[in-house]
């Protein structure tokens, strides 16, 4: 992103590096942690000793913020958010505050809107239907 433009999320003006890089939903890092936890219990003798207090408070933090808790629901979050085309950053952020109505979602990540995609109210109402069902049905 050169000197002269002003970052803007809701424009997703994030800069070059942040456009091309993966992001993960918070159930993701979930997921991910969990997992990393338990290799960590079977490897060592005192499992608490291999978890730092870092490694534990952001375990903490992602499982009570994550919306899914089931890998498949988490898998098919990221599959039906990737079908509209979006930026990692509007995916995950729609993954993690799962709006219920087309205006919060709109208010959460105005570039859905703004960015010349064909995104009308109906498509975003479906993509939302989509993920409520998943909700749901975990």
């Amino acid at each position: 992103m050169s000197g002269e433009e002003e970052e803007n999320a809701a424009e997703l003006k994030i800069g070059d590096e942040f456009l091309k890089a993966k992001c993960l939903m918070n159930c993701e890092v979930a997921l991910i942690l969990e997992h990393k936890y338990e290799q960590l219990q079977q490897t060592s003798e005192d499992p608490m000793n291999q978890v730092s207090q870092v490694f534990e408070k952001s375990l903490q933090y992602v499982k009570r913020f994550s919306r899914y808790k089931n890998p498949d629901a988490v898998r098919q979050v990221r599959e039906i958010l990737s079908r509209y085309q979006l930026a990692e950053f509007e995916l995950c952020v729609l993954g993690n505050l799962c709006p219920e109505t087309v205006e919060e979602a709109i208010a959460m990540v105005p570039s859905i809107k703004t960015r010349g995609r064909s995104h009308d109210d109906d498509a975003i109402e479906k993509m939302l239907n989509d993920l409520s069902l998943i909700k749901k049905f975990e």
